[in-house]
């Protein structure tokens, strides 16, 4: 019995995946359940000895677990190192301060510096719930924060975060806002970049609101699940990496923040321009390119939205101690052939091997970039370092460094391939003026992607070729049949997918 006559509670490790949400479970005939009137959702303090964590409550039915257990998320499990045999306690959570300035900024309040990191740090120590933090996401979203509000972001998130540092004197990186299907120029960079000798640690994300993001096409090929000391021990050896930046655990809150993001698929300028700096600041970086495309369907619009973008993350950049250069793209088609995790490393290993056939658009852009990069570095002269990446690329060097970087990360894999395909045609004769990237990416996300690796689209015509009637578009893959037959139904409610000469081309 505990000091206030309730029955002790013990742990049970439920094995629920909650990501970065600690949960815990209560039969709903326990004691201490009704005696404190907790219910679901409630957020409760769970404490084992010393160790204590805020987590979101659910009840379940008596049969889930046994009497008198608390059931524990696997997030949960982790985080306050639990064991067989702990007992638990209890109670009622503090008030938390800082959602109070959360709800001032609802009702159109800045938040201040303190303010700022306050509710990141609360947000990083795992005492908001989802609730709150979709809150934060939703008040800080559509142009609600100023430029200085963006910068506390930046700072706040540097700060609950671990910062790498370098013998180097000058590490680079690159980072593209996205919105792009296919663009996966990071791949073709760092082993281009890191076969000239400058040092790159790229650490990458998850798709958000894509069908893939670098980390998840990276996976295909390599593990990408390192931690810090990991990490560095394949930068060291190899100048460079690409590896997911959640489990790197360098800017912990922004991984909590993109995580309610997807769900919420919502892109938030601010919040982008504070998660891309703080993970650059996080992993030791000193230089970074910054690639936007401009398209009518990508993330930016517009060539004077690019030069506002382009503006601010030159300013928070300086102010947070960045070197950057931003490039402004073309964004009005995707990149490559594959959209989606698996056809997207087919097209970086056929780049990166020179096959004859490999897509040549994913190749120019990131020898654009990797040459920006390049000439970062004192010995490499402005206009030369275009030249240089291409030499490399063309040496084979760079495919030599890309197998290196993936046996030191734990060994290179296997591309897999979609068991089930559905070939879509051109329905009249022309040429495509116009492609919608966004929808190309949620018919992907339809068929399964990024979750089901192999899932996705293969391009078999892109803007400004001559098609006839009957002649492929492109053909989407999916590892189910039902995911298949999915995105075809998807397809079908779409108009205008590939516009040829103004035409429905679907």
């Amino acid at each position: 019995m505990s000091e206030d006559g309730l029955k002790t509670l013990y742990v049970y490790r439920m094995g629920i995946d909650t990501y970065k949400n600690p949960v815990i479970f209560l039969r709903e005939d326990c004691e201490i359940c009704k005696a404190e009137g907790f219910a679901a959702p409630s957020r409760v303090r769970v404490e084992i000895g010393n160790r204590f964590i805020l987590a979101t409550l659910q009840v379940v039915k008596p049969e889930i677990m046994p009497y008198g257990r608390v059931g524990f998320s696997e997030y949960a499990w982790e985080i306050l190192s639990a064991k067989d045999g702990d007992i638990v306690r209890l109670s009622h959570p503090a008030p938390l301060e800082s959602l109070s300035y959360l709800r001032g900024k609802i009702h159109g309040k800045k938040l201040t510096e303190t303010q700022m990191q306050e509710i990141i740090s609360d947000i990083a120590n795992n005492l908001y719930s989802n609730i709150h933090i979709a809150s934060f996401i939703t008040a800080c979203a559509n142009g609600n924060l100023s430029r200085e509000e963006t910068l506390h972001l930046t700072r706040a998130m540097i700060n609950t975060g671990k910062i790498l540092t370098w013998e180097q004197h000058q590490i680079v990186d690159k980072h593209c806002i996205g919105g792009l299907p296919g663009n996966r120029t990071t791949m073709l960079v760092v082993p281009i970049v890191a076969a000239a000798g400058l040092t790159i640690p790229k650490t990458s994300s998850r798709a958000i609101t894509s069908p893939a993001g670098t980390a998840d096409t990276m996976e295909v090929l390599a593990p990408v699940k390192l931690n810090l000391a990991e990490m560095r021990k394949v930068v060291e050896r190899e100048n460079g990496c690409i590896v997911w930046g959640g489990a790197a655990d360098l800017s912990p809150a922004d991984d909590i923040l993109i995580q309610v993001e997807r769900a919420l698929n919502l892109d938030n300028e601010s919040q982008a321009i504070a998660s891309v700096l703080s993970k650059k600041v996080s992993a030791g970086s000193t230089h970074v390119l910054i690639d936007i495309p401009v398209g009518p369907t990508a993330k930016v619009r517009s060539h004077e939205d690019a030069e506002h973008l382009k503006e601010l993350f030159e300013d928070i950049a300086k102010r947070v101690g960045l070197i950057v250069k931003v490039l402004i793209s073309n964004g009005s088609a995707p990149v490559g052939r594959g959209i989606g995790p698996a056809l997207e490393a087919r097209d970086v290993v056929a780049v990166l091997k020179n096959e004859e056939d490999a897509p040549q658009d994913l190749r120019e852009r990131a020898l654009d970039l990797a040459g920006a990069i390049l000439e970062f570095s004192p010995k490499i002269s402005k206009g030369d370092g275009r030249h240089r990446a291409q030499k490399i690329l063309e040496s084979g060097k760079a495919w030599k460094k890309f197998q290196a970087i993936c046996k030191a990360q734990g060994g290179m894999r296997r591309i897999p391939h979609a068991k089930y395909k559905h070939l879509i045609t051109a329905s009249k004769s022309g040429m495509i003026i116009e492609i919608d990237n966004r929808t190309l990416a949620s018919i992907a996300k339809l068929a399964g992607a990024p979750r089901s690796k192999a899932a996705g689209i293969e391009l078999h015509a892109t803007l400004n070729d001559v098609v006839a009637a009957g002649d492929a578009l492109f053909t989407i893959h999916a590892e189910s049949k039902g995911a298949l037959e999915y995105a075809v139904r998807g397809v079908c409610f779409e108009h205008d997918i590939m516009k040829i000469k103004g035409n429905n081309g679907c």
